[in-house]
């Protein structure tokens, strides 16, 4: 066998010769290929109409899911699914999702008109295309160990959910 002669060299490069090098990645490709946006929280304006700022942020979007959260400052749940994020913890669980923020405590009336009213929080809410609450939601969580993981196995089924 005429690769035997060689066997030492072979073990370096193979009997047949170079296997062909992967092609480059092009910018699109390269791009594409890249993780999406982390996600994170986007404090919403005070005093704007609910609907119409969601609208607005879901049309400047585009490869971002708009996701309605309502907390509050004093909300124990609250607190630890925000640190949570905030850390990097849920980066690969929720990349390319963005959290347009509300206080419970300030914007209650204004949440209420829009359709995004409930009874507990953290409440994240989908939004339907006209900004208005889409009909999908969870709300509440459990205080103590567990908290994030508890909001976490309510809401990425909830963010899965496309119907």
């Amino acid at each position: 066998m005429r690769c035997a002669r060689y066997l030492p060299l072979l073990l370096l490069v193979g009997c047949s010769g170079k296997s062909p090098a992967p092609a480059p990645k092009s910018a699109p490709q390269a791009a594409a290929a890249a993780t999406k946006a982390k996600p994170r929280f986007v404090p919403a304006a005070e005093g704007k109409a609910v609907a119409d700022e969601v609208q607005g942020v879901v049309a400047a979007s585009a490869d971002e899911r708009v996701v309605v959260y309502v907390g509050a400052s004093w909300c124990g749940p609250c607190q630890e699914f925000h640190a949570a994020l905030e850390r990097g913890d849920l980066d690969s669980e929720l990349a390319g999702v963005k959290f347009l923020e509300y206080d419970a405590d300030v914007d209650n009336e204004r949440l209420e008109s829009a359709g995004y009213g409930g009874r507990m929080i953290p409440r994240f809410a989908l939004p339907g295309p006209d900004g208005r609450f889409g009909g999908k939601k969870i709300e509440g969580g459990i205080k103590g160990d567990g908290v994030v993981k508890h909001i976490m196995d309510r809401l990425l089924p909830l963010l899965g959910d496309t119907t």
